[in-house]
Formats: structure tokens, C-alpha cells, sequence
């Protein structure tokens, strides 16, 4: 079997990823944030079957997205210095073993140090996934898989968890991700060894504006912190329209399926089109899907505002990542990227709660959700790559 580093170094930035560099990618990010991604089932199970109580869950999820962001820090040194095949190859066998022991323990601090240290693999796994779209082809085409490899996997184990715990108990999760992940590791094999292999000695990226890749990842910060709180509180907004729980289920679980498609088309648009259109496309649409949202929306005006709120969400990230990518194609700015999108999925409902509790409603949260997704748009078109 040919190896893929020539690959990523003989082919121009338009031609197709190498198939199982793309496989990695995607299969890899989809498993190692899984739980996060399937919290709400998780949750309840954890609520009926072991009895936890609110915070503890909160605890449980809050040490899975730390260890995630603290993953960042050894990746520093170690996207410079080590294999990146044989980085991924430990993750992968730790994120195992951990999910392993966590369907065996019976006790909850067991638990939590079985699921930190399965999320600390995860993030590095996470990061070798981004470092290496950001150095392949393509990487508005890698982020868009990315993406959705993601979404498929949160929207399968959703619609399928509740009727395995129902059988077998909350182990069942721990236990699929453990064998996803068994099959996946022959794949470890296909990412890049590091940064330098990746990339293409005939066209060297451009130096490094440290001013615009800071743009960039304040960009990506106020981008996670805008999404994750409104669609923290999306349902709720609902609630209080008048929408029954059932109907504005049903209507976030379409847009799930709309944020697939999104995705998709980052993939296929994306290199196509003229980048900075597209981000005003899409941003203009993500915060009017806010502000449609203001007031008391009634069944219609919530659906579309949903849809289209999940659809430029997942169309917009892989645009963004890709530009940061071109910045950087060694993996730096990628693990910075990593480190902020944590830390805007833990400020943005934070900030969101605040805002709805001073102000006794959901006016205050959609502006300002608005207003960051515009200045978002700004830092995002302020951190083009230079030319050479």
C-alpha cells in the first residue's frame, strides 16, 4: 500500500484528500468528543441508573470538555517533536482503555478519572485530526467531513442509546466507543508523521502574521461563544413562545439534520466559491436566524430560524478553520483552535444564563448573540492570510 505523506506533498491545494488520511480524519473526530456530543442521553441515564445528582453530572461533563482543553498544552511541544502516527496510535489504545474501565466501575470518582483521562486522549486525537486538514489538500473539504462526521455520529447515538440503555445500562456507550475506536486504530497509520512532511517543500506557506492568527482565534472564540448560547436556551426559547416540548424536539432534530447538510455544503462550495462571499453568506444568515428568534415566535418563525441557525453553524466552521489553515498548515494554530473552542462551549452558556437572569427573558441573549456572530464576521475577514 503507497504511503500518503507523498501525497499530501505532491499534490496541489485543489486536488482530492488521499482517502484514508480523509477516513482519519473524519472517523477519529467523530468518535473522541462523542459524549459530549450525546450528553442529553447520557445524563438521563446517568440520573436513572446511577442516581447522580445535577451537579454531579455537570461535574462529569464539565471534566470531560477540561481535559479536552488541557490536551492542548502537551500537544505544544509534542506536535513539534514526536510521530504524529504514533501520538495518534497512544491516544487511541488510552481512549480505549479508559472506555473500558468506565463501563466496569461502579464508583463515581472512578468514573470521572476513567472519563478524564478518556477526553485528555480524545483532545489529542482531536488536535492530530485538525493539525492534519490543516496540512492536507484541501482543508475546507477536511473540516466540512470533519463536521459532519461529527453530527452523524451525535445524531446516530442519540436516536439509538436510549433503546440500548433500556437493555443494557449505560456500559453499552462506553463499550461501542471502546470497539469503534479498536477499528479505527489501522488507520493511525495514514495521518502525517508531523507538520514538516506535510507540507509542500515546492510552495512554502507564508510567514506567520501573529497579529491575524490572534484575529483568527478571537474570531473562533466569539463564533463558539455566540452558537453554544443560544442553542443552549433555543429550546427554552420555545418553551416560552408557547411551542410544546414535543414540537420543538421534533424541530431541533430536523435541524440537525440541516447542520449535515450544511457541512456538506462547506464541502463542496467551499474552494469553489470566493471565501470571504461565502463567510458573509453565511454569517449574515446565522445572525438574522437570531434575531428572528426575538419576540414570541410562533411554530414557524422557530423552525426557520432553527434550520437556518444549524445550517450556517456547520457551514461556517469549516470555512473559518480552513482559513486559519491557510495561516498555518503546522498544526499550531490548529491546537490553539482547539484550546478556544472549548473555552466558547464553556462561556457561552455561562454568559447566557447571566444575560437571561438580568434581564428576565431571552431579548438580551439574541442581541447580544447577534452581535457577537457579526463581530465574529469581522475578526474572521480581518485575519486573511498574507500573499506572498
Amino acid at each position: 500500500m503507497h504511503s500518503h505523506t507523498p501525497a499530501l506533498s505532491d499534490t496541489a491545494p485543489s486536488a482530492h484528500q488521499p482517502l484514508g488520511l480523509l477516513a482519519a480524519i473524519v472517523l477519529f473526530a467523530a468518535i473522541t468528543p462523542a459524549v459530549l456530543l450525546m450528553a442529553p442521553a447520557i445524563a438521563a441515564q446517568l440520573a436513572s441508573q446511577w442516581q447522580l445528582s445535577p451537579t454531579q453530572i455537570g461535574d462529569l461533563f464539565s471534566a470531560e470538555l477540561g481535559a479536552m482543553s488541557l490536551a492542548t498544552l502537551p500537544a505544544i511541544w509534542w506536535l513539534k517533536h514526536l510521530d504524529w502516527r504514533r501520538a495518534a496510535l497512544c491516544s487511541a489504545v488510552l481512549f480505549i482503555a479508559a472506555n473500558l474501565l468506565s463501563m466496569l466501575v461502579h464508583d463515581y470518582w472512578l468514573l470521572l478519572v476513567a472519563r478524564f483521562c478518556s477526553a485528555l486522549a480524545g483532545g489529542s486525537l482531536m488536535i492530530i485530526c485538525l493539525a492534519s486538514a490543516a496540512a492536507s489538500p484541501n482543508p475546507s473539504r477536511a473540516y466540512g467531513f470533519w463536521v459532519m462526521g461529527q453530527l452523524v455520529l451525535g445524531a446516530i447515538g442519540l436516536s439509538l442509546l436510549p433503546l440500548l440503555f433500556e437493555h443494557f445500562g449505560l456500559g453499552a456507550c462506553y463499550l461501542i466507543l471502546a470497539l469503534l475506536m479498536v477499528l479505527c486504530l489501522p488507520l493511525a497509520r495514514c495521518f502525517p508523521a508531523g507538520a514538516e512532511q506535510s507540507l509542500d517543500a515546492a510552495t512554502p506557506a507564508p510567514p506567520i502574521s501573529w497579529f491575524k492568527a490572534g484575529l483568527g482565534i478571537l474570531g473562533i472564540l466569539t463564533f463558539y461563544i455566540s452558537l453554544s448560547g443560544v442553542w443552549t436556551f433555543i429550546g427554552a426559547i420555545g418553551s416560552q413562545a408557547g411551542l410544546s416540548a414535543q414540537a420543538s424536539g421534533d424541530i431541533l432534530a430536523i435541524a440537525t439534520l440541516m447542520g449535515i447538510v450544511g457541512a456538506l455544503c462547506a464541502t463542496l462550495f467551499g474552494d469553489r466559491l470566493p471565501g470571504s462571499g461565502l463567510l458573509w453568506l453565511g454569517y449574515g444568515l446565522m445572525a438574522g436566524s437570531v434575531l428572528v428568534l426575538y419576540g414570541q415566535p410562533q411554530l414557524a418563525r422557530f423552525a426557520l430560524a432553527a434550520l437556518v441557525f444549524k445550517f450556517t453553524w456547520t457551514f461556517i466552521l469549516p470555512l473559518v478553520l480552513a482559513r486559519m489553515a491557510q495561516m498555518d498548515r503546522s498544526g499550531r494554530l490548529m491546537n490553539a483552535s482547539n484550546l478556544v473552542i472549548s473555552v466558547g462551549l464553556a462561556i457561552g452558556p455561562a454568559l447566557a444564563g447571566r444575560l437571561i437572569e438580568s434581564s428576565g427573558g431571552f431579548h438580551s441573549l439574541l442581541l447580544a448573540g447577534a452581535a457577537l456572530t457579526l463581530l465574529s464576521l469581522a475578526l474572521v475577514l480581518g485575519c486573511r492570510p498574507t500573499r506572498s
